[in-house]
């Protein structure tokens, strides 16, 4: 009996395909936003840090040779100077009588289109049309045809019923200011609290109903508490834009009156008095300011998601 032996026979090894890192798959992901991040630096980030070197210099664009380095000095005198803080102060009271007012006007109007009724799409195009407008050419609409003694609309009304012919922007100029950016920013509004509207939870408010609640009761504890997001929502995104407004104010007074908010300021000391770094320090503390504003929108808009997320 013979024994048989087998002799191994090699194979070759199998090669496993490595998978790519997670750090690599996630840089894969990325690199189709790396063009608009890099245009993004460029066109934003770049000017800012130019102009925050700047601040720091007394720089006067007619003696550009007698430039210094003064560091907080020009800080210090927009803080101090009585004219910018009169501008910071009309910045604060524009902004404040802009949003408030806009977020009341646009509950209203977002009450009204939130119920059914003919014609109902005509209408909120409408109300929705003073937003789409560019704002030089609102204010124009504002100071010639409706604001001018000889010829506005106001006047020709009042002339009508016997009334007296006020010159509305030499009367009260920054109410008539205050009164074209509500009449712009209110469909802002109205489209975020209608938009929280639409939102709601309508067996809630059915049930609410059955149970005898009232229209009042409904929307004081119901309506109101939900709609709190979206108002903290329209106020923040509202303050960011009407801070840095400037189209109304050099549009319809030229800043004068005592309606030179701070980005009118900033214009005067770049463009008028040629003082580079002051107007470059003011320009700072305005985006200083946005900055913070748009970090509690961003946490606003973030909490809005994550209650969406949760109710679906």
């Amino acid at each position: 009996m013979t024994a048989t032996t087998t002799t191994p026979v090699a194979t070759a090894p199998v090669r496993t395909l490595r998978q790519p890192s997670a750090r690599l798959r996630a840089w894969a992901t990325r690199a189709p936003l790396l063009p608009a991040l890099v245009f993004m630096i460029v066109v934003t980030q770049l000017p800012f840090v130019a102009t925050l070197v700047i601040s720091f210099f007394d720089w006067n664009a007619l003696y550009p040779k007698a430039r210094r380095f003064t560091g907080l000095d020009n800080y210090r005198q927009v803080l101090t100077d009585a004219d910018l803080r009169h501008s910071v102060w009309t910045t604060v009271l524009l902004t404040a009588a802009v949003v408030l007012v806009s977020l009341v006007l646009g509950l209203a109007l977002a009450l009204l289109l939130d119920r059914r009724f003919r014609g109902r799409g005509v209408v909120r195009t409408l109300l929705i049309a003073p937003f789409l407008i560019v704002p030089v050419a609102a204010a124009l609409l504002w100071k010639h045809v409706l604001y001018n003694p000889e010829y506005g609309l106001f006047n020709g009304l009042l002339h009508y019923v016997g009334g007296p012919q006020p010159d509305w922007i030499s009367n009260t100029p920054l109410l008539a200011v205050e009164a074209s950016l509500v009449w712009q920013w209110t469909p802002f509004m109205m489209l975020i609290l209608l938009a929280g509207l639409q939102s709601r939870d309508h067996e809630q408010i059915e049930a609410a109903r059955v149970d005898g609640a009232s229209d009042w009761q409904i929307f004081r504890h119901l309506t109101l508490p939900h709609l709190r997001r979206y108002l903290e929502l329209g106020a923040l995104l509202g303050s960011i834009y009407i801070v840095q407004n400037f189209d109304a104010v050099f549009t319809i007074t030229s800043g004068g009156l005592g309606t030179a908010n701070l980005p009118y300021t900033v214009y005067q000391s770049f463009y008028q008095a040629h003082e580079n770094g002051l107007a470059s320090a003011a320009g700072v503390l305005v985006v200083i300011g946005s900055i913070v504003i748009a970090t509690f929108a961003l946490r606003v808009v973030s909490s809005l998601f994550r209650e969406e997320v949760a109710r679906s």
